[in-house]
């Protein structure tokens, strides 16, 4: 099912960012614990073998690291990114929660060596983070910019797709040129969409 929201008047980026940031202050913890657990088992419908570029959930965004245990015990490798002066993200390969380290922005990198940007191309499936995102499959990121300068680079074929909360799939978001759009969604609740021509909401 599609959200929409009803908010006098034109809603851009910044107005949609306060609203869902908002939104996802007050979810209490057994809500969180509920969505990271079926993030974590809708994992396996994503039947990734390959390599996966993903991240660790953090500031209340949905999932969390079973997500990426779950990925690794089927199969996959994968890689998170690692954030450095504004630009295109590099990467560092997860091999567990315990050889993760606190970085800048609060978030939680590999300890082990830092691969270029140009690692993004080895995966055939992207799990990005996203604040909210439309039937389209415009994506709206907390701003900063470093997923619109990466996800040029990844492969034609790869998957993207965004994992939002299952009332962070919207009717439709402020799009931007530079904007590229997720294939598909994932939510705790429905599970894997696909978005575009190919959605059917519900």
């Amino acid at each position: 099912m599609v959200i929409t929201v009803e908010m006098p008047g034109e809603r851009d980026k910044h107005a949609w960012r306060i609203e869902l940031l908002a939104r996802r202050a007050v979810m209490s913890a057994t809500e969180r614990e509920k969505e990271a657990f079926a993030l974590a088992t809708a994992m396996d419908t994503l039947k990734a073998q390959g390599w996966v570029c993903a991240y660790v959930p953090v500031a209340g965004e949905p999932g969390s690291t079973a997500m990426l245990d779950t990925l690794l015990a089927g199969g996959a490798r994968i890689l998170l990114p690692v954030t450095g002066p504004p630009g295109p993200l590099s990467w560092a390969e997860y091999t567990g929660a315990d050889a993760l380290r606190r970085a800048r922005y609060g978030l939680l990198e590999p300890t082990g060596a830092v691969l270029p940007p140009d690692a993004v191309t080895r995966a055939d499936l992207i799990l990005v983070p996203a604040l909210a995102v439309d039937s389209r499959g415009v994506r709206l990121g907390r701003g900063a910019g470093y997923y619109d300068r990466t996800l040029p680079a990844a492969r034609p074929d790869a998957r993207l797709v965004a994992v939002v909360r299952d009332d962070e799939l919207v009717d439709r978001l402020p799009e931007e040129p530079h904007d590229r759009r997720m294939g598909w969604a994932l939510t705790p609740r429905g599970g894997l969409r696909r978005l575009g021509d190919h959605y059917a909401g519900e």
